[in-house]
């Protein structure tokens, strides 16, 4: 079956880009032919991507991934070993790339929905139309996904004009940073774009009825079915800790040879220098004390500053716990002043930074696009648990908190396989978003390497949270879901100490129910299976009722 896929945005990185490329990789193993739309600039990094089409000069202009040109109806070609079922196509969108949260991108600019004018609108979602429309003459597609809320499903829908049937995939992103905002300018778009689908495709129930009540529409409500992304349970699974050692260690040498990026690669927020993210990799690898891990982008709404104010709080009762913060974004360069304030004992310090709340995300352009939930300064839940902080308590945590620039490690990125090799060296995973996530995808992930999941109780991360606790042993229960209120910081810490200093035997029997659990629930070949199915107008699951 040929079947083509709209993303828009690179591979790599975020959930959105990830579940692109996982969803493409089970695709071609089973044996479908794929078409995929994206701006990542090297397609060639990925072993399932057997050729690449680009308009750079003009025109469509493919490119066998062995070097050879590609022509043809049929966009393909091979590589030694490497299966030819996947074409990324680069679209031509006049150096302008729309973004729901601001960052960097190679060799683009790049600004948020909100920042871009009508005009700038347009134009991308027309470059983009007439693009799909060309690939769509040339291979004549059976099917077809376009991801996000806006703009992808109305790109298909004006691209495909009714001659391909086509399913969409809200992530959440489009839909709570862009449409919600501003419906007056992106609600048009969505109605457009979903008008047409034969069924939408969410990852939790809380999008879903998150969804229903912007479009106010009953056609969509109908077809919409549950789509959460997968887990690749052969790449996250448990290791025995030499082998853990033993991957993380081929890493580390992988990181050490790299080549250097580019000037034009650097300028990216995906960069990274891979000499400083193999100090860090040395420095968990050399060092000792149970390992637990955020991954996700540094923004102010991932709410990694309650995990790291929760940190003192976890080494008064686990002295030598650890914290690795993988990930990338404008807030890193806040998180760690806060990180620098809280070791020097410096409450007041520390109160300024959660004061300033957004306006710490220095890389980014004043509005970055985000509503005015996540706009609101101060960082209330972090500022809440400082400013309870009095007497005897606070010279406690004082002292504890004066070892944490030791204990907490920022890794920057590490690519989506290379966490594969990072996290089953962990005890715990702690997802403190402060709001709405489609689905907790990076929580299944560590469940399936049988790392216990730390989640906010809200969104997906609670739906996800609420499976995973339905097979794990009552007792481990509490421990993977918090309420994200002005006692969240405590709620973290004594979920995370708690897991940590929990019997070996009850540790076991959950890390066995863990795995079990993502391994039944969730498949790349299974979600893969269901977006064909969605798109056809099949049935994939039950409808939210």
């Amino acid at each position: 079956m040929r079947i083509l896929i709209f993303h828009g945005y690179l591979l790599s990185g975020t959930g959105s880009n990830v579940y692109n490329a996982r969803l493409a990789e089970a695709l071609v193993r089973l044996e479908h032919e794929v078409h995929l739309f994206s701006q990542d600039r090297h397609p060639e990094r990925y072993p399932f991507v057997g050729a690449a089409g680009h308009w750079d000069g003009g025109k469509l202009e493919m490119t066998r991934l062995d070097g050879s040109p590609a022509g043809g109806s049929r966009a393909g070609g091979s590589r030694a070993g490497v299966s030819p079922g996947c074409t990324v196509y680069r679209p031509d969108i006049g150096g302008l790339l729309p973004l729901y949260v601001w960052d960097r991108y190679e060799g683009i600019e790049a600004k948020t929905f909100a920042d871009c004018t009508d005009a700038e609108v347009a134009a991308y979602v027309q470059a983009n139309v007439e693009a799909v429309r060309e690939v769509t003459q040339r291979v004549r597609p059976d099917v077809a996904l376009a991801n996000h809320l806006v703009m992808g499903p109305v790109i298909l829908a004006r691209a495909l004009a009714g001659t391909t049937p086509y399913a969409v995939k809200v992530h959440g992103s489009a839909l709570e940073y862009t449409v919600k905002p501003e419906p007056e300018r992106f609600l048009g778009f969505a109605r457009e774009g979903l008008a047409q689908a034969r069924t939408v495709l969410v990852g939790s129930k809380h999008t879903a009825e998150s969804l229903w009540r912007v479009l106010s529409d009953p056609t969509v409500e109908h077809r919409t079915r549950l789509g959460p992304p997968g887990v690749d349970v052969e790449r996250f699974a448990p290791r025995e800790p030499q082998q853990t050692e033993t991957q993380m260690r081929g890493l580390l040498e992988r990181l050490r040879r790299s080549v250097p990026a580019s000037p034009e690669e650097q300028s990216s927020a995906f960069a990274r220098d891979d000499g400083v993210t193999a100090l860090a990799l040395e420095r968990i690898l050399n060092g000792s004390g149970d390992l637990v891990a955020f991954v996700g982008k540094l923004i102010v709404s991932k709410g990694v500053d309650l995990l790291i104010a929760a940190w003192p709080l976890v080494l008064r009762s686990v002295p030598d716990a650890r914290l690795a913060i993988v990930g990338f974004g404008a807030h890193r360069e806040g998180l760690e002043r806060l990180v620098a304030r809280l070791a020097e004992g410096d409450l007041e310090g520390a109160r300024e930074i959660a004061r300033a709340g957004r306006s710490l995300e220095t890389s980014g352009p004043p509005s970055a696009g985000a509503p005015a939930a996540i706009d609101a300064v101060p960082l209330r839940h972090l500022l809440a648990f400082l400013s309870s902080l009095s007497g005897a308590e606070a010279d406690a945590y004082r002292v504890a908190a004066h070892a944490i620039g030791e204990r907490i490690v920022f890794t920057g990125r590490l690519d989506h396989e290379e966490l594969a090799d990072v996290l089953p060296a962990c005890e715990a995973l702690v997802v403190p978003s402060t709001f709405p996530e489609a689905f907790g995808m990076v929580a299944a992930e560590a469940a399936a390497c049988g790392v216990l999941p730390v989640s906010a109780g809200h969104s997906g991360l609670a739906e996800v949270s609420e499976a995973i606790a339905r097979e794990v042993p009552p007792e481990a229960a509490w421990w993977l879901s918090f309420p994200v209120d002005d006692g969240a910081v405590r709620a973290i810490a004594e979920r995370v100490a708690g897991w940590l200093q929990a019997d070996r035997a009850l540790k076991a029997r959950t890390r066995t129910a863990l795995v079990s659990v993502a391994r039944e629930r969730w498949s790349w070949e299974g979600v893969a299976r269901g977006v064909i199915a969605a798109a056809r107008g099949e049935p994939v699951t039950r409808p939210f009722g």
